[in-house]
């Protein structure tokens, strides 16, 4: 449904509730579908993205002004199926009752922990992956037993638009609806009595959805950004090191969550390490405005935006380091932006002090690794952090010591297509996880259950009290 193109005046926040109540009625009606239910939706939601993934990689291209077809099919459409099947060969076993031990003094009734669907779920997806970040949380919403509601993002509203068309022809709107429109639409969406609601995006629009949430006490889950940074150990292959930031940097023109932000490299590598990471990117991106596997940045702004870092980081001293080439300008309509490389970065520049998301990678200089370690703990908790180094020792007392969402060691963010590892932030990146396991749990409630039989010992602790209570608390403790 569009609710912005409603034929009929009706403010945003009665269109989005009228689609709320038809799917929890609808839900009330069938609140614990069977496996094999389940297990049909997801197919279902699998078979129809694989068979219309062509149309889907178009629209999200038209709305970037040029996507690569070849990542949005392998970030997006490959997570999205191996997500898919990953939830099917373990959804049987997750919908089991999970029995627990009962205590002496309760013996011999039995529990156990039974997960139960939440009932109508809310997911707000971002424009930088429209696709994976919108499906995968659908995916194990329906999993779980959930009914869907899904906004996506406004900046791409062609690719919505085509799920809102894919999805509509094989699901009925009480089971999954797509809510297209603005912000006034997105700021509705959320203020909704959901009984979960899901939000990717930045850390900014992810405080103000928690709030319009706490208004009817929705619990969230919040996937959000941050500044994700690199750490170089010295005695680690430069040339490795810089393949991998490049290619995860590069990819989709920077436009990632968990994207490398900064990269902290001993000042006795640096000039290597800059070298070859600029190197790399040159030899996977030999042109830049008319090269197909190059990504725009998604519109105008935000290219205005990525200009502005730059102009203030070169005005507070940085050096710019523009990886082109083919020495291109770009001034057509599709706003791609060149790499660049910023060296001699400080604290006071807006490039260190905001979330990138964009083809700049900027490059601080450290005397030590334990340096480093202090300089990604004086700042707030990233989604992801990368560590290259070959020592076990030394890999084991950074992760102690640090926090983040996530890891990756010696290489980038591929901690986050496991599926069999959770993926969520931690403070100002998040709050919650899903993948794996935990994403089922997310959208489960999971219900304890006692299970007292007739025969018991309830009477033990029934008045008139007297010595018997006072004998049977001393045995018990």
């Amino acid at each position: 449904m569009s609710v912005a193109a409603l034929d009929h005046p009706v403010s945003p926040t009665t269109a989005v509730r009228a689609v709320l109540d038809t799917q929890r009625e609808v839900y009330r009606r069938d609140p614990f579908p069977s496996h094999e239910v389940r297990a049909d939706r997801v197919r279902k939601l699998m078979a129809v993205l694989k068979d219309r993934q062509h149309e889907l990689a178009d629209a999200v291209s038209d709305d970037f002004g040029h996507r690569s077809r070849h990542e949005t099919l392998l970030i997006e459409t490959f997570v999205i199926q191996s997500a898919g099947k990953y939830v099917l060969k373990h959804l049987k076993g997750w919908m089991k009752p999970e029995s627990r031990s009962v205590s002496v003094a309760l013996l011999p009734a039995s529990a156990k922990v039974v997960p139960q669907p939440l009932g109508v779920i809310g997911i707000v997806s971002p424009w930088n992956y429209p696709l994976q970040l919108s499906m995968v949380p659908l995916l194990y919403a329906l999993a779980a037993g959930n009914r869907a509601m899904i906004k996506p993002s406004e900046l791409t509203p062609r690719t919505s638009a085509k799920l809102a068309e894919i999805l509509g022809a094989v699901f009925p709107e009480d089971l999954v609806a797509v809510v297209q429109g603005g912000p006034e639409v997105g700021q509705a969406f959320c203020e909704q009595p959901l009984d979960h609601l899901m939000y990717t995006g930045s850390t900014h629009v992810g405080r103000l959805v928690m709030q319009a949430a706490a208004k009817n006490l929705v619990p969230v889950t919040l996937e959000l950004g941050g500044k994700s940074p690199v750490v170089v150990h010295p005695e680690f292959p430069v040339e490795a090191a810089a393949e991998a930031v490049a290619s995860v940097k590069m990819a989709n023109a920077g436009q990632t969550c968990v994207a490398p932000d900064y990269v902290l490299v001993t000042r006795d590598r640096a000039d290597a390490l800059v070298d070859a990471i600029a190197a790399k990117m040159a030899a996977m991106y030999p042109r830049l405005a008319d090269n197909p596997d190059y990504t725009s940045v998604i519109n105008g702004r935000h290219r205005a935006r990525l200009q502005s870092y730059l102009d203030d980081a070169k005005a507070k001293g940085a050096r710019a380091i523009e990886v082109n080439p083919a020495n291109e300008r770009f001034e057509d309509a599709a706003h791609k932006m060149a790499p660049v490389i910023l060296r001699g970065v400080t604290d006071e520049m807006v490039v260190m002090q905001e979330e990138i998301f964009g083809p700049v990678l900027p490059i601080v200089e450290v005397g030590t690794v334990e340096e480093a370690i202090r300089y990604v703990n004086d700042r707030p908790r990233p989604l992801a952090l990368y560590y290259f180094d070959r020592d076990q020792t030394r890999i084991d007392d950074l992760l102690r010591r640090t926090h983040s969402g996530g890891v990756t060691v010696n290489d980038c963010a591929l901690h986050v297509i496991e599926e069999h590892l959770p993926f969520g932030g931690v403070g100002p990146s998040g709050m919650g996880a899903y993948h794996g396991k935990e994403g089922f749990d997310t959208f489960s409630h999971r219900k304890a259950v006692l299970h007292q039989p007739r025969l018991n010992s309830r009477w033990l602790t029934l008045p008139p009290f007297g010595r018997r209570v006072e004998r049977l608390v001393d045995w018990l403790t």
